[in-house]
């Protein structure tokens, strides 16, 4: 039975996953530490810690691992562009490169955004999508964009930007404001519980769009202006999720106007707020990451590279 290691070290998580087409995924993953009040990691910190949790991870996912490993993927890069790079990606470069010379397994890199599409797809359920043209949002901490995404012959998938932030991620808003609020980072998770605690009418939230394109920075200000001028944690939350919302309906709306009616996936650690998704559902037909698969994880990675193994090497 085959099976397919995924590496995936990102900017804010260390993580594994071992994927089997007849048994499904298995990951283990571990946040970064950020100092109490921080917002996010210098790259050099980021580096270290992966080089101090991967090891433990591995340990963990293999601990009760029976099989044998067929091929090893991992996120060598950011995104699938020209000069994508970011350090915290070597760590778990290196280690797939030391573990497919060790077990004489071929390596298959891809970028992180595929691995979060890639997760996306797969939790959904619509891994056919990946044979076609589809939009999809990678919303996080690191990314806020929207992609065309098409089938590649070495990638399996290749990502083209349709929109992106000009200014804040998402992610980075809702740490920011988590932060401010006195919430531990990452703070999506409390900042969700907090405002599914408010209750009352919010004021009416435009979006900031250029074109498709969005601008975040400009909510931050409204969050901690409202939140000076006596609003409760409750309403502040609720206030900041709802603009996140907005900005994400909109730019999708406006890209289907000028792509068509193609099919549309959310991916990244955002997208696995419910307040998020309950409303985006009811206004755009869409897949979306379950949860536990919409955070950094290498889930994806492992699932690219059985693809990419069978379409190299005709394995199933």
């Amino acid at each position: 039975m085959p099976y397919y290691l995924g590496i995936d070290t990102s900017n804010y998580t260390t993580s594994a996953a071992l994927y089997s087409p007849e048994k499904g995924v298995v990951h283990k993953k571990k946040l970064l530490p950020v100092k109490k009040g921080e917002c996010g990691l210098r790259q050099s910190d980021a580096v270290f810690h992966h080089v101090q949790q991967l090891p433990g991870i591995i340990e963990e996912l293999f601990s009760e691992f029976e099989g044998e490993i067929t091929a090893i993927g991992v996120s060598s890069v950011p995104r699938d562009a020209e000069n994508s790079y970011m350090p915290c990606f070597t760590v778990g470069l290196s280690t797939a490169r030391i573990l497919s010379k060790t077990l004489k397994v071929p390596l298959y890199t891809f970028s992180h955004q595929s691995g979060h599409i890639a997760a996306a797809v797969f939790s959904a359920g619509c891994t056919g999508l990946l044979g076609e043209r589809f939009l999809a949002f990678h919303v996080s901490g690191g990314t806020t964009e929207a992609v065309i995404a098409e089938p590649h012959p070495e990638r399996v998938i290749s990502e083209t930007i349709a929109a992106k932030t000009l200014d804040l991620n998402a992610g980075q808003l809702i740490d920011r404001v988590g932060v401010m609020l006195g919430l531990d980072f990452p703070c999506g998770r409390e900042l969700e519980q907090l405002a599914l605690k408010h209750t009352a009418k919010l004021p009416r939230i435009r979006a900031t769009l250029k074109d498709s394109d969005c601008c975040m920075s400009g909510i931050e200000n409204i969050c901690r202006k409202a939140y000076e001028n006596g609003a409760s944690k409750e309403e502040t939350a609720a206030l900041c999720l709802e603009y996140v919302e907005k900005t994400i309906e909109e730019m999708c709306l406006s890209l289907l106007k000028k792509f068509g009616d193609i099919p549309v996936v959310f991916a990244g650690g955002v997208m696995s707020d419910a307040i998020i998704k309950e409303k985006l559902s009811k206004k755009i037909n869409a897949y979306f990451a379950l949860p536990e698969f919409s955070a950094d994880n290498a889930a994806g990675t492992a699932f690219l590279c059985s693809i990419m193994h069978k379409n190299n090497k005709g394995d199933q």
